[in-house]
């Protein structure tokens, strides 16, 4: 039976490139596509896919919170982060909110496809470059509390937090999420106490800070 597989990433041509080569597996097959992190959730409720790469930095949605509801949601669907960024905030929230692999974006594809076949298995995989990250990261995080802000903020917090860091308007993100004005309005102030942050500003510069959101596009 064939490894049921799902892209995530909002660069078209970067899941029509995977698509070619993952469907030249035997044992593989790309199901469905998604532009941003809302999408991938979306369709892995409904098609439950063995396999979701999934890019870390969308739009609307961003990989780490789009991970943190599909694995939350699914004891079956496995994630793998596939990431032009290979730095110590990114891969440890990725893998902090479920990921079974993290890849960057410059390997060769015979890595993509082993990381596919060793996280259905059961097992994690990690790219020899990401495994010297997350070796410093965790010893660095030994000498100190492993507390970290965005901690205190709930996943809808997050959702909200990343729209609002993407400039959309209150009315926008009660669209986006099916919510009233008012709720993203509350959203909006538990926010700024819970971070002590007051202007819209600041918290595109903390959200971008923690890898919530990106400038790039």
């Amino acid at each position: 039976m064939s490894i049921r597989i799902v892209l995530a990433d909002d660069h078209q041509i970067t899941r029509q490139g995977l698509r070619s080569l993952l469907e030249e597996q035997q044992d593989m097959e790309v199901i469905s596509e998604a532009e941003d992190g809302r999408t991938a959730v979306r369709l892995a409720r409904k098609l439950a896919p063995d396999v979701i790469i999934m890019d870390v930095s969308m739009p609307d949605l961003n990989g780490v919170e789009a991970t943190r509801q599909i694995v939350g949601e699914s004891g079956t669907t496995r994630v793998i982060a596939l990431s032009m960024h290979s730095d110590a905030l990114f891969v440890t929230e990725m893998l902090k909110s479920g990921a079974s692999g993290y890849l960057l974006k410059d390997c060769a594809f015979e890595e993509l496809a082993q990381a596919i076949r060793t996280v259905i298995s059961g097992k994690t995989y990690l790219s020899p470059s990401i495994s010297g990250v997350v070796v410093d990261d965790y010893l660095h995080r030994l000498s100190k509390a492993d507390f970290s802000d965005s901690d205190v903020l709930s996943d809808r917090e997050r959702e909200v937090l990343q729209l609002l860091a993407e400039g959309n308007s209150t009315k926008r993100i009660a669209l986006k999420l099916h919510i009233s004005t008012k709720t993203v309005e509350t959203h909006r102030r538990q926010i700024m106490n819970k971070l002590d942050i007051y202007t819209i500003a600041e918290l595109t510069k903390y959200a971008i800070r923690k890898g919530l959101t990106s400038l790039e596009k």
